[in-house]
């Protein structure tokens, strides 16, 4: 009873090219009704609705009734049909839905385009902080310890003070973090040595084959490849190699850092497709969270073995020549927090863009970094070296692109 008191005051909206034809209206149910309405090729099979509304006032009312809960677009809104009958039955104006996707286009891209400045500064401003440390105290594995323990304490505090949900976790989920988190150690430190022997721009040029390491290891590992994925990585292996034969700081240890770096990181990624698989209600913050912690503990007992006994010593030449000891203490505090942030923003980046755009983003992210930390050091650069920089961040831009189209196949495969 209650629905038929209520279709005779329903109507339907349609665009301003229409009239209101309300349910009960004469006009509603002529014939020729449908030759007056657009409704596009994959709607056509809805016709015979109409025209059996008009045999009798029964049948109009259930027809119209049954039309009405079938989804049926009247022309390209962007909503599901049924939130446009929603709107139409409530009597709001339909015209208002492409403006309000139109306000929310440029606020969702705003909010990218801050995360992605935000990504982008703090990852600057670690790579800077993290040279000048690495100038005056040269001691790779207690900075990348102290970076790890700010970044601990710092995820510890979200969670204690409730601004991040904290994971529920237990025994089975720690465990299948010891593999990622200590791939994600050995990236790290190798990283630091590297940029405690060479310019940050060249461990940058080494850092962007990491493509390379990633197609090469998955394929041991039983994936396969397109052709247009392993073309992408030859002018990457050919920009790296030009690159380092002219670049102007090399060294040996600092090319391998570099190297090792890009290996611990793509291990990283594919053993935590393996090992994750059941753990897909943690969040990415939350999980490079508790991977910092457990890389703290795999770091720092190694770090003292390798070189503790030189801290004392090196700390006092590191106050001598830079004068003020709070000056130090600043650059130390910078790095280590500034090397969370970032890594933090490229999470939250990459949870609101596809993996395409964040490798495009990445890329990016890399060239503006190497020309900062130029300009900033003043690293003399010559012409091939530059050149040999741009063709293998080309590489990397080409490899995004491919990879992207191979997982578009095989999604479309599952």
């Amino acid at each position: 009873m209650m629905l038929l008191n209520l279709l005779p005051s329903s109507s339907v909206t349609f665009p301003k090219s229409h009239h209101k034809y309300s349910i009960n209206n004469p006009s509603f149910s002529h014939p020729n009704l449908v030759s007056r309405i657009s409704i596009p090729p994959q709607s056509k099979f809805k016709v015979s609705a109409f025209n059996k509304i008009h045999s009798n006032p029964t049948s109009q009312i259930y027809e119209a009734t049954k039309f009405l809960k079938t989804p049926c677009r009247f022309g390209d809104f962007g909503r599901k049909p049924t939130s446009q009958i929603a709107k139409s039955a409530s009597g709001t104006s339909q015209d208002s839905t492409p403006d309000e996707e139109l306000e929310k286009k440029p606020n969702k891209t705003l909010q990218l385009g801050i995360v992605f400045g935000f990504w982008y500064f703090q990852n600057i401003v670690f790579n800077i902080y993290n040279k000048k440390c690495l100038n005056i105290f040269p001691y790779p594995w207690l900075l990348a310890s102290f970076q790890l323990f700010v970044g601990s304490l710092w995820m510890l505090f979200l969670w204690a003070s409730k601004l991040q949900p904290c994971p529920k976790i237990d025994k089975s989920f720690i465990i299948a973090l010891l593999g990622p988190a200590l791939f994600h150690t050995i990236g790290h430190i190798s990283a630091c040595v590297s940029f405690s022997k060479v310019a940050v721009s060249f461990t940058h040029v080494i850092k962007s084959a990491e493509p390379v390491f990633s197609v090469v290891f998955s394929s041991a590992l039983g994936d396969t490849y397109p052709l247009s994925v392993w073309l992408s990585i030859l002018p990457i292996v050919m920009g790296c190699s030009l690159a380092a034969v002219t670049e102007v700081s090399f060294n040996l240890g600092g090319l391998w850092g570099a190297m090792i770096s890009n290996v611990g990181f793509v291990l990283r990624n594919i053993y935590s497709k393996k090992s994750l698989q059941n753990f897909k209600h943690v969040n990415g913050l939350n999980l490079y969270g508790w991977i910092t912690i457990l890389s703290f503990f795999y770091l720092f007992p190694v770090a003292i073995f390798v070189e503790g006994s030189q801290w004392v010593p090196g700390y006092h030449k590191a106050i001598a020549s830079i004068g003020t000891p709070s000056t130090f203490y600043l650059w130390v505090m910078i790095s280590g927090v500034f090397y969370h942030l970032y890594n933090q923003s490229s999470y939250q980046a990459l949870d609101d863009i596809s993996p395409l755009t964040f490798s495009v983003g990445n890329t990016m992210k890399r060239v503006v970094v190497i020309v900062s930390t130029v300009l900033v050091f003043r690293n003399p650069v010559r012409p091939l070296n530059a050149l040999g920089s741009a063709i293998a961040i080309f590489g990397t831009f080409l490899y995004s692109q491919a990879s992207s189209k191979k997982k578009a196949v095989v999604e479309k495969k599952d």
